[in-house]
């Protein structure tokens, strides 16, 4: 599918990967509606691209959203499924100082998998029922996965997330194929993101020094790969790892 023939939705898009995104497509000829909480950063995109508030761990807030963007847009046949936020911790840890057993929270747990994953797959449905019941075809959905699904120390809930979700895109490719839907993953590695952006300088030297190709990726390498899930109509039901060739 090119550029020019989308109406899609990116979620998260205020700002770092989402931000680019939109406004890549827009650049290419897209129509572009973005969903954010941050709406202050959304104030920064480009005229042209719709934007609303978004909170993808509300059900109505969802589906409100997209009954609005298939209606500014006059259809809706895309979807960056873009939101995701942190909260990292070891799942049990010792407190080396007072030797008291520290276990991450249940509300820490779900927080992310509730806006990562839950907030993720209600996403996915709304869209695609759209779709299904305007009849739109062909549709593409490109999910943010993450190279940490393959396992990663102090991420159990984003790990889960991102697993889950690379797996889903499998389930969704197979379940949405006969409406003419495609279905595929991204997961980077360390991009430079406002999420990002407060790492300790140590800790992210030591990170960059493991990365083979010597630097953290960019916004802009993984749009490339966004970019061919979203024009390549063979492309179907696979993650595609931008890395930079570290992996887990």
């Amino acid at each position: 599918m090119e550029l020019k023939d989308l109406k899609i939705i990116v979620t998260g898009g205020a700002q770092g990967m989402g931000a680019h995104f939109a406004k890549r497509l827009h650049e290419g000829g897209a129509k572009v509606c973005v969903g954010d909480l941050n709406e202050e950063a959304m104030k920064a995109l480009p005229a042209g691209i719709h934007r609303r508030s978004l909170d993808v761990s509300k059900e109505e807030s969802v589906t409100g959203f997209v009954s609005w963007a298939h209606e500014q847009m006059g259809g809706l046949n895309g979807l960056i499924n873009n939101a995701g936020i942190l909260k990292d911790g070891l799942l049990v840890k010792k407190d080396k100082t007072t030797g008291q057993v520290v276990k991450m929270s249940t509300e820490q747990f779900n927080a992310v998998l509730n806006v990562n994953l839950v907030g993720a797959t209600m996403m996915v449905r709304e869209v695609v029922a759209k779709m299904v019941e305007k009849e739109l075809r062909p549709g593409v959905i490109v999910n943010m996965s993450s190279i940490a699904r393959h396992g990663n120390r102090g991420q159990s809930n984003y790990v889960s997330a991102k697993a889950a979700l690379a797996a889903n895109t499998v389930t969704w490719m197979r379940e949405f194929a006969p409406f003419g839907i495609r279905v595929g993953a991204v997961a980077p590695g360390m991009v430079s993101t406002p999420m990002t952006a407060g790492m300790n300088q140590k800790a992210l030297d030591t990170f960059t020094a493991q990365i083979p190709v010597g630097r953290i990726g960019q916004p802009e390498d993984i749009w490339q790969a966004v970019k061919f899930v979203l024009e390549c109509d063979y492309f179907n039901g696979r993650t595609i790892d931008v890395d930079g060739g570290m992996g887990f």
